[in-house]
């Protein structure tokens, strides 16, 4: 694809934290529309960092250094506070490692829900609700009206980071960005997380870019993989060419990680 179709492009980004010796250097990869982009790498390699900085959320002392991040033809990094507020949740949306620890305790779910919902889009609380019910059940969550009845104590871990990816999608974001989403999830919810996100891909048309250390996950789900160490892509390609032909040592010894069973390689 030419450069006009790509949603996100990101160019010779660097970051660093306090002035120090940058955590991530000199980044290139492209993002086009509909596409699932996962990368991949040990904690502390620059990833959750690299897709902060998409959404202007890097920590206090983080900084972008060098580069450019275009989303959509324009440079995130010349945006206002204003814009930044309109691009959030609407435009761009992002899924955090344990979302559910962002959710209200003292609330209902309900509430955080319609409120969220109501500061996007001009709608009344019932129109606000039945969205919120709609999307609950596209997460194949049971009994979504009791869920939003629900406090977020009431809930599993894995209810809870499906209702706070049905909170992001409900803005119907063009890209969507997920740190670590399953992780902390046990295997049989991973997999319905990740079924059930690149299901939205289709319904709603939305790029992904997701985080994970997990080389199954990544390639379950990626059209393209980049490899991260020590702030930098050691490796990027296709699925296909990441998986069955990877250049770089470090990417084998992730191949090599992932646990066989009856003696297949579960990739």
């Amino acid at each position: 694809m030419n450069d006009t179709m790509e949603i996100l492009t990101i160019n010779n980004l660097s970051i660093d934290y306090g002035g120090q010796k940058s955590v991530v250097k000199n980044v290139n990869m492209s993002v086009n529309p509909q596409e699932i982009i996962g990368i991949v790498g040990e904690s502390g390699s620059g990833k959750s960092t690299l897709i902060r900085a998409v959404l202007g959320l890097l920590p206090i002392g983080g900084r972008v250094s060098d580069g450019e991040i275009i989303f959509k033809g324009r440079n995130l990094l010349d945006y206002s506070k204003q814009e930044w507020r309109e691009l959030r949740g609407n435009r761009i949306a992002m899924i955090f490692q344990n979302s559910g620890a962002a959710l209200n305790p003292t609330r209902k779910i309900g509430s955080q829900f319609i409120e969220s919902i109501q500061c996007h889009f001009e709608s009344s609380k019932a129109e606000a609700y039945a969205k919120a019910i709609d999307m609950l059940g596209k997460m194949r969550l049971p009994d979504a009206a009791g869920i939003m009845n629900s406090y977020t104590f009431q809930l599993s871990g894995g209810m809870k980071q499906r209702v706070a990816i049905a909170m992001a999608m409900t803005m119907e974001p063009e890209l969507l960005l997920a740190d670590e989403p399953t992780s902390a999830l046990d295997v049989t919810i991973q997999a319905q997380v990740v079924r059930q996100m690149m299901d939205l891909r289709k319904q709603f048309k939305t790029s992904i870019i997701i985080v994970t250390h997990n080389m199954g996950v990544a390639s379950y789900m990626s059209d393209k993989i980049g490899v991260m160490r020590q702030g930098e892509f050691v490796e990027w390609g296709t699925r296909t060419q990441v998986i069955n032909h990877p250049q770089h040592e470090y990417t084998l010894k992730l191949l090599s990680a992932i646990p066989e069973l009856g003696g297949r390689r579960l990739v």
